[in-house]
């Protein structure tokens, strides 16, 4: 696509796959989530690069043609650790900015308590489709949540693995459909069935899952145990939270209650219409258009 490189970075331990957009100024650090690929911010990438930025979107841990950790670790906190050590990899400072959907979004409450000698890592940070884990945690008391949500308990069982990847991941096909109900997703599977093809690869993707409700055949790290639970916390930053309002993973009552944790001066909160999930694929002309604004300024 214009405007967009591939490359690769050594951070954490890990060699990172990314795209990226843009030769100077500011890092904007992209992080996908499940089940997806750096493809995701094709659209997003190009205009973060016009306006002075330089965007970078990694394949997350596991996801190829990033490495599949060797310790099976895939907590939140070790996510956020992942962009951290992004950020001094990739050269940012503190004009650096973070935008996160689904699981992007989860590492980008967390990484954005890091700090590197005593400075933050990140001036500001979009959000999206997820709100913070409090939240998330509220709408599991929900029985529409709970129902939409099924497929994080099904993902504990060791099976799991096996019936996502039947049928050419027929499994995935039918997450997107439910969770941006009209869109056409023809290209975005395809680039998820490439970094998830490999049984290691999908093994990791649910390993996130696993991870979160019961540690199931992967392993935490307690050096990033403070930087996972302060993600339950107000985001520190000035934060703009998106959510679309067909969502079906995620239903739309749990953009309000993301405001709590939206207390940094300058912080905000929109639903955009006419959009599920994966919102900035769905409606880039207004998701693209809310981000940059809020991260111009």
């Amino acid at each position: 696509m214009t405007g967009i490189s591939e490359g690769t970075v050594e951070a954490n331990g890990l060699r990172f796959g990314y795209l990226a957009a843009g030769d100077t100024g500011p890092l904007a650090l992209c992080l996908h989530g499940f089940p997806d690929s750096a493809w995701t911010w094709r659209h997003l990438l190009p205009e973060l690069a016009e306006a002075g930025f330089r965007a970078v979107a990694p394949w997350l841990r596991g996801y190829a043609p990033t490495t599949v950790p060797d310790d099976g670790c895939y907590q939140t906190g070790m996510v956020a650790r992942d962009a951290s050590e992004l950020h001094a990899a990739l050269g940012g400072d503190g004009d650096a900015v973070l935008v996160g959907h689904d699981w992007g979004a989860l590492a980008a409450y967390a990484a954005v308590h890091d700090t590197r000698d005593g400075q933050p890592l990140w001036r500001r940070t979009v959000t999206m489709a997820v709100p913070p884990p409090s939240a998330v945690a509220a709408g599991f008391l929900s029985y529409d949540q709970l129902r939409k949500s099924w497929y994080m308990f099904f993902f504990q069982n060791p099976l799991a693995d096996m019936a996502v990847s039947m049928a050419d991941m027929a499994f995935i096909d039918r997450l997107w459909a439910d969770w941006s109900p009209g869109y056409d997703a023809t290209e975005d599977l395809g680039h998820t069935k490439d970094a998830l093809g490999d049984p290691a690869n999908l093994a990791a993707a649910i390993g996130y899952y696993r991870a979160t409700l019961g540690n199931v055949g992967v392993s935490t790290d307690p050096a990033v145990t403070a930087l996972q639970t302060a993600a339950s916390g107000p985001v520190p930053v000035p934060a703009l939270y998106l959510h679309g309002e067909t969502d079906g993973c995620m239903g739309v009552e749990l953009a309000e209650a993301a405001r709590p944790f939206l207390t940094a001066e300058g912080s905000a909160l929109e639903v955009v219409e006419g959009a599920g999930h994966f919102l900035h694929l769905e409606r880039p002309d207004v998701v693209n258009r809310l981000v940059l604004d809020f991260l111009q300024e």
